[in-house]
């Protein structure tokens, strides 16, 4: 049976025919899209990002954070060229219109153009950050991209060179598309869509939290939205650079607001957290769930005295033992949100994720509901009381105290100015580093200011670890691992081959050990600064990592649904 055993992260359409899905299970799927049926696949070395169709709908073109992007011939979903050479993820691709060439961009700032056979035939340079989204605009001359840099540039593909530059105000804008009269839509981190014409542009307040696609229809001259606000809005196009809110909805908790496109006038794909994609029904306001099954990655893993907790993209808390599958695993309790870490705080466990609520993970209730997905979290003891800090997508934290043997809201403090990645403690400061691999450290006991480095990491940085006083630990994209003592930084090249996704800190061996999507585990002895441990327990991407109650060693956990130990 063809599905998908990870999240979808991209989606396409070709009229009301097929649906393509990219997947974190590396698999591109196939689908009929009147049937939702699937077809066929293909298999990339490594998470699968987003993917297009060509305008004959002849091919399908895949990007992926292996590096490259892989054209597809349709139905049959052979390969038929693979597009080298890029220095990080690509993140999007786009096709010209008479299909003679293809774009793609990615987390290495570059663009590259290639003819159907892989042959590169230019690499446009510029961004100063990860290019998320391109577009070709109608004539096949030019294209455009949108960065993390916080820019919008239009470029001449014969040439290579930049005809406009647009600054944003430094904020990051993942996702561009261009009406049929050649207006630029853009969307950014604040929420906002910005219209950009003839050297001018127009910004229009429309989520609370960042959007992070854009759809648009040529048929309808709709334009659609999602955010990370768990809603999508679809508005009506006036005056060609105007517009106007017709129609909302809240995203079910399955959907990841990631990606969708249109099958036809009046209907929506969406990629979830599941095994297939949902459709939305722009005309009667209706979602169909139907056909999508829980896949059964571990996210986050807390082991405590008593047993060791996982949970994952279907929202289940488990006590789940080393090597054992997330099927056979006990469930403890079903929640409604995939869900990104579990800390224990003072014997009440906690967690959250996509849908912005933070539970108590073992008895199901909803401690708070924030506007954005949540990330991570820290646990600490303040004047004789219990709290935990909660990093949000927004650079907010949510702080709770303990009361009466649960967690209640505290407070709400905003520490960085994009998703926070990380967080952790060392009795007085916190911690954070966050998605554009900004460090901070921050006054527990009244959340000031205490520094930050804004360009603390070359890239994203995926998690941070407390080692002892005012000695912190990060890890990033970049694959390297940096010791801060105070705010002076070591920076230590690792064994790792894939991007680093989690840290955890053993402070009684003097150890941290990283892992990787590449299903890497790498223990670092920071008392002598060397590395002491490099090892492989799975093919699947290391999802996170924690100290063992016992100090005996490690607990990874992985992207299929499996735990493994790390022993000293």
């Amino acid at each position: 049976m063809i599905e998908h055993t990870s999240p979808i992260s991209g989606i396409a359409s070709f009229s009301d025919q097929y649906i393509s899905t990219a997947g974190y299970d590396n698999q591109v799927i196939l689908w009929d899209a009147q049937s939702k049926t699937a077809l066929g696949r293909g298999i990339h070395d490594h998470l699968a990002n987003q993917c297009r169709f060509s305008h004959d709908g002849r091919f399908l073109v895949s990007s992926s954070s292996d590096h490259t992007a892989r054209v597809w011939e349709v139905p049959s979903m052979k390969l038929l060229a693979v597009l080298p050479d890029h220095g990080d993820d690509v993140e999007a691709v786009a096709i010209a219109e008479d299909n003679a060439l293809i774009a793609t961009c990615s987390r290495d700032h570059n663009i590259r153009l290639f003819n159907h056979d892989g042959e590169l035939i230019r690499v446009l340079t510029g961004h100063t950050q990860d290019v998320i989204s391109i577009e070709w605009i109608g004539n096949q001359k030019e294209l455009i991209s949108s960065s993390d840099d916080g820019s919008v540039k239009r470029w001449n593909t014969d040439t290579g060179e930049i005809i406009e530059d647009i600054d944003l105000g430094g904020v990051e804008t993942d996702t561009v598309v261009i009406s049929r009269s050649g207006v630029v839509f853009a969307a950014n981190d604040e929420g906002e869509i910005i219209s950009i014409y003839r050297n001018k542009h127009k910004v229009f307040p429309a989520h609370k939290a960042g959007i992070k696609r854009l759809v648009y229809s040529k048929e309808t001259h709709a334009l659609v939205s999602l955010s990370y606000d768990r809603s999508v809005k679809i508005w009506q196009i006036d005056n060609e650079t105007d517009i106007n809110k017709i129609k909302e909805t809240e995203i079910p908790s399955i959907v990841w607001p990631r990606s969708c496109c249109f099958i036809g006038k009046t209907q929506l794909a969406f990629a979830t957290f599941g095994s297939c994609y949902a459709t939305f029904d722009c005309d009667t306001m209706t979602w169909d769930l139907s056909g999508i099954n829980a896949t059964h990655g571990i996210n986050a893993v807390c082991d405590r005295a008593t047993d060791t907790l996982t949970i994952g993209d279907a929202g289940i808390v488990r006590d789940h033992l080393p090597q054992q599958s997330t099927a056979t695993a006990m469930a403890l309790k079903e929640l409604p949100s995939l869900c990104n870490f579990l800390l224990d705080v003072g014997g009440t466990v906690i967690t959250g994720g996509q849908t912005g609520e933070i539970f108590d993970a073992l008895s199901g209730e909803v401690i708070y509901q924030h506007h954005s997905p949540l990330n991570c979290g820290t646990a600490y003891r303040l004047h004789e009381q219990t709290f935990a800090a909660v990093g949000a997508y927004t650079g907010d934290i949510i702080i709770l105290r303990a009361h009466q043997q649960t967690m209640e809201y505290y407070a709400t403090v905003s520490i960085q100015d994009n998703a926070i990645k990380g967080l952790c403690n060392d009795g007085q400061r916190l911690f954070s580093v966050s998605a554009t691999g900004q460090a901070s450290w921050h006054r527990l006991d009244d959340f000031s200011l205490l520094q930050e480095i804004p360009n603390g990491h070359d890239k994203i940085s995926n998690g941070c670890a407390a080692l002892s006083d005012n000695l912190f630990a990060s890890v990033s994209r970049d694959l390297k691992l940096r010791l801060w003592h105070g705010t002076r930084c070591e920076v230590f090249n690792t064994p790792l081959t894939f991007s680093i996704k989690c840290i955890a800190a053993l402070p009684e061996h003097n150890l941290v050990a990283l892992g990787s999507y590449g299903g890497q585990v790498a223990l670092f002895d920071y008392a002598n600064k060397r590395w002491v441990q490099s090892l492989r327990p799975t093919t699947a991407g290391i999802s996170n990592i924690c100290a063992m109650s016992d100090q005996r060693g490690f607990i990874a956990s992985s992207y299929d649904g499996r735990l493994h130990e790390i022993l000293l």
